[in-house]
């Protein structure tokens, strides 16, 4: 059983957003790194790049396979968790605890079109 965390919000690529403020915290779930096995890699962007809501900002490597992780929402990226670099396995010990990048939320209202725990839990068939 995957850990669902309630209050954040979810993507159907398995991204998950915790909202602070102004700010949000993208990582991947607990259901995802689970699926991926054990992260190698973490391919981030730089501070003060622009992500988009559905694309692209960078890639999750493990022993068996690489994806893509996509934005759930847009912003301005104001820090990376930089332990990744070193210690991308952090990402299996506590993928909520590890995230990925931390944005400047451009558009409050695409929270709107994410997942709550509930409806990421029935997504996942959990």
């Amino acid at each position: 059983m995957s850990k669902i965390i309630d209050g954040l919000y979810y993507s159907e690529s398995h991204e998950y957003v915790k909202v602070d403020g102004e700010f949000g915290y993208i990582g991947i779930t607990d259901y995802a790194q689970h699926e991926l096995g054990n992260v190698v890699y973490v391919d981030m962007p730089e501070v003060d790049d622009e992500v988009a809501a559905g694309e692209e900002f960078g890639a999750v490597e493990s022993v068996k396979a690489a994806s893509d992780l996509l934005s759930p929402v847009s912003g301005t990226v104001v820090e990376v968790n930089e332990a990744l670099e070193d210690e991308p396995g952090l990402i299996n010990k506590d993928a909520f605890e590890n995230w990925i990048i931390k944005v400047e939320l451009s558009d409050k209202s695409e929270l709107d079109d994410l997942m709550d725990a509930a409806a990421y839990k029935a997504m996942i068939g959990e």
